[in-house]
């Protein structure tokens, strides 16, 4: 019999051996324990919402947890997953994640419904209560008025800019994302110290951070010796935009005022998440969440698979060399509930890399390419000029044992995960709209002029 790692090879995937691990300790645990697959239209049960038996945690009743941009793609289902478990949630958002989609006439491929009336459905379909706040967290005035009225135990930080595109589009764009990111977590650090000292920071960062160094990449801090002396400190970091720039001024950020605060928090280096269905989020229509496939914000998988369900070339960047670390949005919600489940103790930073499976961009493009022809679709495969500056062929090795040693069994990205997203899709494809899906930014052309118009639409 062929080791689980000789038969990931195979299959044209890199696998990192804490998934290997896990994965035979997934097979152990009965099918009802993962989150089912449904069509959007079927809703599920008032019981199966509201207590999932085979994942609730003993931990979060009670626990009071403020989800800042809880009404974007991780923020959303990662709410519903704490709620649904019994944590008392607050989502604190201030909506520019749906302007940035006016501002540049992008659109998700699944109709969302607005944060207000996603809330009120999900009170009516799981008889959970999550409060909403409207506002902006660079403005300190609403943020210390949020923490004083909720009181959070754990603050989730998703509210940040995330696309590197968007941050390269134009001075405008870079200098939001910066100032937006830097200045927004610098408050919460801030209404952490003054407010609520023993509340528990889970910050949201990237693998991004790292870049694609040629040694292997560890969780956070790398044990140095130099001309006989030995220290650990953080791991180098080597960003390639403006977007991955803030985030690795979040963390120094972070790490300070751990050091001079005392501050208690846990800093999640974040693969590239792909999928819709949670078991929350497919309870009824008006709880499905968004899924981005345009230049801007579409992740390579999620532009693959739309592309095949439409006819379209799968669009390779350069050579397809490029390697990154991969995981479930179920998973994501699960790694945020073991983070709040585990905090950190005050005075430290801990860095997760949160991530399941390693994939080149043209290990992606292979896989959606076989499994769309299973389908009967007729899939492309086109390389194109590389908009970004990186490596196209590297190096990549990182650690991720972290998070499973907490707990999390990962959804690997198997053959039945790309069939639903293709299924997903091509029920939506109506929605697609074909100028959206090649590259409309190119990092070497940023510049001081408002590039709004061009944006989104390559030219």
């Amino acid at each position: 019999m062929q080791s689980s790692t000789m038969q990931a090879q195979r299959a044209g995937r890199i696998v990192s051996p804490a998934a290997v691990a896990s994965r035979k300790v997934a097979r152990a645990v009965p099918a009802s324990g993962r989150a089912p697959i449904v069509k959007v239209q079927a809703a599920a049960t008032l019981d199966k919402v509201a207590a999932p038996a085979a994942t609730a945690s003993s931990g979060g009743a009670g626990t009071r947890v403020m989800i800042i941009g809880g009404d974007g793609y991780c923020g959303w289902a990662t709410a519903l997953h704490l709620s649904a478990r019994g944590y008392e949630v607050c989502i604190v958002d201030n909506l520019c994640r749906r302007q940035f989609d006016l501002t540049l006439g992008l659109d998700t491929l699944t109709p969302i419904a607005t944060i207000h009336d996603r809330v009120r459905k999900w009170g009516e379909v799981s008889g959970k209560h999550i409060s909403l706040q409207i506002g902006d967290i660079c403005d300190w005035e609403f943020l210390s008025q949020a923490f004083t009225t909720f009181q959070p135990d754990a603050v989730v930080h998703f509210g940040e800019q995330r696309s590197a595109p968007y941050s390269m589009i134009d001075r405008q764009k870079a200098v939001f994302t910066q100032t937006n990111n830097v200045v927004g977590t610098l408050n919460v650090l801030f209404a952490i110290k003054e407010l609520k000292p023993d509340c528990h920071l889970v910050k949201l960062g990237t693998m991004g951070e790292y870049g694609t160094p040629n040694i292997d990449i560890e969780e956070g801090y790398l044990t140095v010796t130099h001309n006989g002396r030995t220290d650990t400190l953080p791991y180098p970091k080597q960003g390639n935009s403006f977007y991955h720039l803030s985030k690795i001024h979040d963390s120094t950020n972070m790490l300070f005022t751990c050091k001079a605060w005392k501050v208690a928090a846990t800093d999640l280096n974040q693969g590239v998440v792909y999928g819709v269905r949670t078991e929350e989020t497919m309870a009824d229509p008006m709880l499905l969440n968004r899924y981005d496939y345009d230049g801007i914000f579409g992740t390579a998988l999620n532009r693959f698979v739309v592309q095949a369900a439409v006819g379209h070339p799968l669009t390779v960047y350069g050579k397809g060399g490029q390697t990154r670390g991969f995981l479930d949005i179920r998973d994501t919600v699960r790694c945020i509930q073991l983070a709040i489940d585990n905090p950190a103790p005050r005075g430290e930073m801990r860095v997760y890399n949160q991530f399941t499976e390693q994939f080149s961009v043209n290990q992606l493009a292979e896989i959606v390419s076989r499994e769309g022809k299973k389908l009967g679709l007729d899939v492309v495969v086109q390389n194109v000029p590389n908009p970004r500056v990186e490596l196209e062929e590297h190096y990549y090795n990182a650690k991720c044992t972290k998070l499973v040693e907490l707990g999390l069994q990962p959804h690997l990205l198997a053959d039945s995960m790309i069939d639903s997203l293709l299924e997903f899709a091509v029920q939506y494809k109506d929605r697609v709209r074909m100028e959206l899906i090649k590259p409309a930014v190119d990092w070497r052309k940023t510049g001081v002029k408002v590039n709004t118009m061009g944006a989104a639409v390559a030219q």
